[in-house]
């Protein structure tokens, strides 16, 4: 395994000055797993552009279980879940990460196409050569349900971190409908309204800084009419997206796994 986290920076993140400072400890983290990591990868607010000061650093990625814990009475963790500090590490066997991969999860997309890469290797590589022939039209499901439930929690919390997560899978799930690419960025993804930056500028003093605390932005009812407009945009193209039914890489998921589980 290697480490690939300065080779992958998204340039455009380099040319703002805006970039995730990885705290060495994280390395730790990951060798720390018991098992070899196939990935590692930067997830939540940082990858979607709108950290704050006090946002935690949420790594997400791959352990491979060896042979001798799959197959026996006694099996090894399927899941893996570190925290300390502010980081948060979350990672899936092999196996049940591609089962993800071939069900309507846009998590694990976004997690496996992170271009904010902790820890690499070739089977991460082969990963992302088969993602292609795993997106399906429904996965417009997945980002049109999320985006209802960080709605329904900003009308609790008031806080701009469920609107911007509310229009980024919107938006996300648009992009992705009509072009086929798996984009998280919400900086870099079209068609967002041109208020967007004034709400990152905003949430980055705090991770639960509130709407109403936040002078100059637009109000509930304007944001509400452009998230509603962007539902039905992405139901739309849903319904006339060029993106198959069904994945299509199920078997080369298997052999894949197959392949990796044996050689250890």
């Amino acid at each position: 395994m290697t480490s690939a986290w300065e080779l992958k920076l998204p340039a455009r993140a380099e040319e703002e000055g805006v970039a995730v400072n990885l705290p060495g400890w994280a390395e730790e983290a990951v060798d720390g797993l018991g098992y070899p990591a196939v990935f590692v990868t930067v997830s939540g607010a940082h990858l979607y552009g709108f950290d704050s000061v006090d946002s935690d650093l949420d790594l997400r990625g791959v352990h491979l279980l060896p042979v001798r814990e799959v197959v026996g009475l006694t099996t090894g963790p399927e899941t893996i879940e570190r925290s300390a500090g502010d980081l948060d590490l979350v990672t899936h066997d092999l196996a049940k990460f591609c089962r993800l991969l071939l069900r309507r999860n846009g998590y694990v997309l976004e997690q496996l196409l992170s271009p904010l890469v902790v820890r690499t290797g070739d089977r991460h590589a082969a990963l992302v050569a088969l993602a292609p022939g795993c997106l399906t039209r429904h996965h417009a499901h997945h980002y049109l349900g999320f985006a209802d439930t960080q709605w329904q929690l900003f009308g609790k919390t008031g806080e701009l971190k469920q609107v911007l997560y509310t229009l980024r899978v919107l938006l996300t799930g648009l992009h992705l409908m009509r072009t086929g690419e798996v984009l998280a960025d919400l900086r870099a993804l079209p068609e967002a309204p041109a208020y967007v930056p004034d709400l990152i500028a905003a949430k980055r003093a705090g991770e639960h800084r509130r709407l109403a605390d936040a002078p100059g932005l637009p109000g509930v009812e304007a944001i509400g009419r452009d998230a509603d407009r962007l539902k039905a945009a992405l139901a739309e193209a849903r319904d006339t997206s060029h993106l198959p039914d069904r994945p299509s890489a199920g078997a080369a998921l298997h052999d894949l796994v197959v392949d990796a589980r044996l050689a250890t």
